[in-house]
């Protein structure tokens, strides 16, 4: 199963990426906000690279929104697989890519704290990063579901909601593949 999850992860993850990539191209271009650098900078320093400006610049940034999206993606291709599928699902994703997102930039110095931002700023962020949850959820759940339904989906199955009187799935039918 960890193998399947690890590729559909990382396709899941970078259809998600190039999706947020897209979209905020579009949002650019209505609104006139200029590119961010902050996914560079952040990769330069967390690999020791020589930070960059212009085109090295654009490339550091292209591999670290993609790579970011495709590494977090693994997770939600794992959450999909033990039955963590749609929007709800893609919604708690959404939260953990913003997580990560601040994490990272935060550690290196990079980023400031979101509750400092501009409101817009931050809601421009969190839609991009709605956009990426969605398209990476669609994509991790349609793979998954080749599969069957999760464990956690199966044990839903036997009596809609979390109960305290259904028993859990048998061990061996916890998982299909």
């Amino acid at each position: 199963m960890m193998r399947g999850v690890l590729r559909e992860g990382l396709i899941a993850g970078t259809a998600g990426a190039v999706a947020m990539t897209l979209a905020e191209k579009v949002e650019q271009r209505l609104t006139g906000r200029p590119d961010s650098y902050v996914p560079a900078r952040v990769m330069e320093r967390l690999t020791g690279m020589k930070e960059h400006r212009g085109r090295a610049s654009q490339a550091a940034n292209l591999g670290m929104h993609v790579g970011q999206g495709a590494l977090v993606g693994v997770l939600r291709s794992l959450m999909a697989h033990v039955g963590l599928r749609g929007a709800w699902s893609s919604l708690m994703f959404t939260v953990v890519r913003l997580t990560s997102d601040q994490i990272l930039e935060n550690a290196t110095g990079v980023g400031a704290p979101p509750q400092t931002w501009p409101r817009r700023e931050l809601a421009v962020d969190v839609l991009h990063k709605g956009v990426y949850g969605l398209v990476t959820g669609v994509v991790a759940d349609t793979l998954a579901s080749r599969g069957g339904p999760g464990p956690g989906q199966r044990h839903a199955a036997k009596k809609p909601g979390r109960r305290s009187d259904v028993a859990p799935v048998p061990r061996e039918r916890a998982f299909s593949r």
